[in-house]
């Protein structure tokens, strides 16, 4: 034994990020980069002082209350923290990270393209040339949705949120949002708050949400709020699959409430919704959202500054 720290990486992350845990850890990677299941992580539990798991590996109270009281650590190669039980796992005294501010302008672009697919109608007129099927043209052909000077709405203000307004800014969009809590000035950049997304949901031709998936926030989008959407509205998602009601969302398409929507999160994943592919005007996406080689390094290194700082005697940056 080398007296290092033991490590274990549950599924395959960038070949720097390994490397560089080699450096501190003793580390052992899951080479068949599946998922790891609750049984798999128990046991792993008495192996490891720390792991790097990702939104797949789920610590649930129950999964919490057999681990091992050899682990410490479990310092997340993700933002989002609804695969952890917090309370469960602070009660056991384990620390808990996440990888917050690298994966911001990733996860931005991406709903970016979301926005840009749905309008523009990508899947009908990547298909139309794929298939060899574009034979004609007039002014009718495929028309869309100008994303230009439109009024965008945004649900979450955070961190990738931010990032996402300030790239429609360079669409001249007119930007409103809803948040917990209204932002400095200085952040704000001349967008529009709303106190309620009641409020802001009239004025969105485009929305896009950018908020955690928690108890209070399921099925944040309702038939009802869907319904209060201007008619031939476009809705983006690269949060979570958990935000949206899928059966109303799908009622929203089909009645030609929204002109198109730009999803990368679904309530199942992997999968998705197969009654989404019935639907040109969905422009759908295998959860993504940081799936850049940069961003995957910084992910990595990110989760590694944590671990890094626990093992010294010190808080770890992004704890919980």
């Amino acid at each position: 034994m080398s007296g290092k720290p033991v490590l274990w990486l549950p599924r395959r992350v960038s070949d720097s990020t390994i490397a560089r845990a080699h450096r501190n850890y003793d580390v052992i990677v899951t080479e068949t980069d599946m998922p790891g299941t609750a049984d798999e992580i128990v046991a792993m539990s008495a192996k490891a002082d720390a792991m790097m798991p990702c939104h797949s590996e789920h610590f649930s109270a129950d999964v919490v209350a057999r681990l091992d009281p050899r682990l410490k650590i479990i310092a997340n190669h993700s933002v989002g923290m609804d695969h952890c039980d917090i309370p469960a796992l602070k009660a056991r005294n384990i620390v808990v990270t996440n990888t917050p501010d690298v994966l911001s302008d990733a996860t931005a672009e991406l709903a970016m393209l979301l926005m840009l697919g749905a309008a523009r109608r990508v899947v009908d007129g990547e298909r139309l040339v794929r298939t060899g099927s574009w034979d004609s043209w007039s002014p009718a052909f495929m028309v869309g949705k100008q994303v230009s000077g439109s009024r965008l709405g945004i649900v979450g203000m955070g961190r990738v949120g931010r990032a996402f307004a300030a790239k429609a800014r360079g669409f001249d969009m007119e930007i409103h949002y809803y948040n917990r809590s209204r932002l400095p000035e200085g952040l704000e950049k001349g967008a529009v708050f709303h106190e309620t997304i009641e409020s802001l949901l009239p004025v969105s031709d485009f929305l896009s949400l950018h908020c955690p998936a928690t108890p209070d926030t399921v099925d944040l989008m309702n038939s009802r709020r869907f319904g209060l959407l201007p008619d031939g509205a476009v809705f983006v998602n690269s949060a979570r699959g958990a935000l949206v009601d899928e059966t109303a969302l799908l009622e929203a398409i089909g009645s030609g409430k929204l002109a198109g929507a730009g999803l990368d999160c679904f309530k199942t994943e992997p999968g998705g919704n197969p009654a989404f592919a019935e639907f040109n005007n969905i422009f759908m996406l295998p959860h993504i959202g940081s799936a850049t080689a940069k961003t995957r390094d910084a992910m990595g290194f990110r989760a590694l500054d944590n671990l890094d700082a626990f093992f010294a005697g010190e808080t770890p940056r992004d704890a919980f």
